[in-house]
């Protein structure tokens, strides 16, 4: 009787992801470097945090009409925090250097930070995102998504943010809190949205989805009030997002 084949020999199990790095000291790349120095002065800053829930329903909605027409999520949700910074300048002003006085920006340049597959992260800016049409925004961040991932970004395209927004909503996170880049007056951490049983405006119980975001604000120029205005102001945009397309 021929005997039974022998088994295939298992496959090694696959190393743990850096554990070829393990016991060795890798030096920061030059943008680590430059994240590092950024993040550290941010330190001398005095910041303040904010958080706000905000119902997305027609947002998602708009948000799969639009998207079989090019339109991508961050550009949408760069176009509304444009639009709502548009109505608070304060909101995408900066400090002096001295720290004696605020220089209130021109544009409202809403920056998006990116992180990079070699580490680090870069900032590609959506300029004036209050005023550019949502569809142009789109093919904008398209652009400057490819070019930073190659490392092909003029420094003018992710230098000169008047406010950030820091989305980890795709990656399952809830809400979290984020640095604020040194020279500007905010940055909005967004979480995902999620759906949650709530209570409408009579009373009745229902299904809704909600995101929270949280802001992080420079206290020498922006004050509670100011943060909460703004939050406030967002709220309505996404919830409210004809305007969007206008």
């Amino acid at each position: 009787e021929a005997e039974a084949p022998a088994p295939a020999p298992l496959a090694p199990a696959p190393a743990p992801a850096g554990a070829s790095l393990a016991g060795t000291t890798v030096p920061f790349t030059g943008m680590q470097a430059a994240v590092s120095k950024n993040m550290l002065a941010s330190l001398a800053v005095p910041e303040f945090r904010v958080a706000y829930t905000i119902k997305t329903d027609a947002f998602d909605a708009m948000y799969r009409k639009l998207k079989p027409k090019g339109v991508t999520m961050t550009a949408l949700l760069c176009k509304a925090v444009g639009v709502a910074l548009g109505r608070h300048p304060i909101m995408y002003a900066a400090c002096t250097d001295a720290g004696d006085g605020i220089v209130y920006n021109e544009n409202v340049n809403v920056a998006v930070a990116v992180a990079m597959p070699d580490g680090g992260l870069i900032t590609p800016v959506l300029k004036d995102a209050d005023s550019t049409d949502i569809y142009q925004l789109s093919r904008n961040w398209g652009d400057l998504v490819k070019r930073a991932r190659s490392k092909q970004l003029a420094p003018d395209e992710y230098s000169t943010g008047t406010f950030t927004v820091s989305n980890l909503g795709m990656f399952g996170v809830d809400k979290f809190d984020a640095v604020l880049p040194p020279g500007t007056a905010g940055i909005l951490a967004v979480g995902g949205t999620k759906k949650v049983v709530a209570a409408d405006a009579d009373g009745r119980i229902g299904v809704e989805s909600q995101m929270t975001v949280n802001l992080t604000a420079d206290h020498r120029i922006v004050y509670g009030a100011d943060g909460a205005e703004f939050l406030k102001t967002l709220a309505d945009v996404i919830q409210n997002p004809d305007q969007l397309t206008m």
